[in-house]
């Protein structure tokens, strides 16, 4: 019988690899890639918008609430993107290309929700700047923020 080196049994010790949470997201991703090329381009906007306000539908209360208004300040502040699934989660896209993505607190056990843009996102601002932001509740103020962030990310 085989014993595996002192070195290699330590290595498996400390790597856990994905969490269920990740697997289940990676999952979600790839049902949404199949999903995708099966849809007809004509319809494909409309079932995605669906999509999305399912899976919105679907969130905790806490969560609904903010992703909820968040859907609503995107409409407002920056139409021209289109709502689709991104790793199970609602997301913005422009021109194909997710711009922002809303994740909920349940998602990955978190303490907050979060709002993030990704590169496509027009968001530079010198050599650093954020690109994800936590989100407990949203005030007036706040989402004015967004607005206007998803103004600039668009622009």
């Amino acid at each position: 019988m085989a014993t595996k080196s002192p070195t290699a049994a330590k290595t498996a010790e400390k790597f856990d690899g994905f969490t269920d949470d990740e697997r289940a997201a990676m999952k979600e991703r790839a049902k949404e890639l199949k999903t995708a090329t099966r849809r007809s381009p004509r319809g494909a906007k409309a079932d995605e918008e669906a999509a999305v306000l399912e899976k919105i539908a679907e969130m905790s209360p806490p969560d609904r609430r903010l992703a909820e208004r968040i859907h609503a300040i995107v409409k407002a502040s920056a139409p021209d993107l289109t709502a689709k699934l991104w790793y199970g989660m609602p997301a913005y896209a422009l021109d194909g290309k997710v711009l922002c993505f809303f994740q909920c607190a349940q998602k990955f056990k978190t303490r907050y929700a979060t709002l993030g843009f990704s590169d496509v996102a027009m968001l530079d601002d010198g050599t650093m700047w954020p690109t994800v932001y936590a989100l407990t509740e949203l005030t007036a103020d706040d989402e004015a923020k967004i607005g206007a962030l998803l103004k600039k990310a668009v622009s």
